[in-house]
């Protein structure tokens, strides 16, 4: 969805997507009233908003995606460059990306694609500021806090939050399906009181999560302990498959030993 007061900026906007097999614009507005409309009627996995339709950007961003008519939409924020406060606060209100109207094509289709597969785009200043403002907000957390209990499984989705991995390779690397792995960020992303992967990757930085953890796949495998009369018994049976026109033989009854079991060795 494109939301943006310029027609020609629109245009251009609509034109660039048109040629990528995998994106299709949904709907158009240029007024605020428009968009929180549009959003409201039309899903749309990622919303371009223009900062200038509101005076109070940062609050509009709030209302357009408490309207979104898909929960899991994206915003993507197109602003003149930002400063720090206002870069901090909207990713804090649910801003995903932020672009200025700059840049090139293949950049805006690029971070339309990063943001709808769930990454934050940020240019690396905006990146340093969020890093900064996470720092300080760890610094000022002056009482301890209770120690979180994370699952073995959690851990290691977490793992690969940190790792930069998807969440497909994720659910390949735990053995399970990538909409497991979606269900469970939503969970450690409640437990931990943050939004997305970003922040998900700073709080593990700036509270040292995998300190000392070792990855599931990098442990030594657990071996069965075979019964060294199941081992014999497998080993003739296998000799016996092998030999040349050889019959299996049903198992015989080994000879008792006068008071003792018939199992005993």
């Amino acid at each position: 969805m494109l939301a943006d007061s310029e027609a020609i900026f629109r245009m251009g906007m609509a034109r660039i997507f048109s040629g990528e097999s995998d994106l299709d614009v949904v709907a158009q507005a240029d007024t605020l009233p428009q968009t929180l409309s549009a959003v409201a009627e039309t899903p749309a996995d990622v919303i371009l908003f223009e900062a200038g339709l509101s005076a109070t950007p940062a609050e509009a961003v709030s209302e357009v995606a408490r309207r979104a008519v898909l929960p899991a939409a994206k915003l993507i924020l197109v602003t003149p460059p930002a400063g720090e406060q206002e870069t901090v606060d909207y990713l804090r209100r649910g801003v995903r990306g932020i672009l200025t109207r700059t840049v090139s094509p293949e950049l805006l289709v690029r971070c339309v694609r990063k943001v709808a597969a769930g990454e934050t785009w940020l240019d690396k200043q905006g990146v340093n500021w969020v890093i900064q403002a996470y720092r300080s907000q760890a610094l000022q957390s002056s009482a301890p806090k209770q120690q979180l209990r994370l699952s073995e499984k959690e851990m290691l989705i977490i793992s690969g939050v940190t790792q930069g991995l998807k969440n497909k390779d994720i659910a390949r690397e735990v053995g399970t399906t990538e909409q497991v792995v979606k269900n469970y960020l939503r969970k450690i992303y409640d437990k931990l009181q943050v939004t997305d992967r970003l922040e998900l990757a700073l709080y593990s930085m700036h509270h040292r999560l995998l300190d000392g953890y070792i990855p599931r796949p990098a442990r030594e495998p657990r071996q069965r302990v075979a019964n060294p009369g199941e081992a014999a018994e497998a080993a003739q049976a296998a000799t016996v498959a092998a030999s040349p026109g050889s019959r299996v033989r049903p198992p015989q009854a080994k000879p008792q030993r006068h008071g003792s079991p018939s199992n005993d060795r």
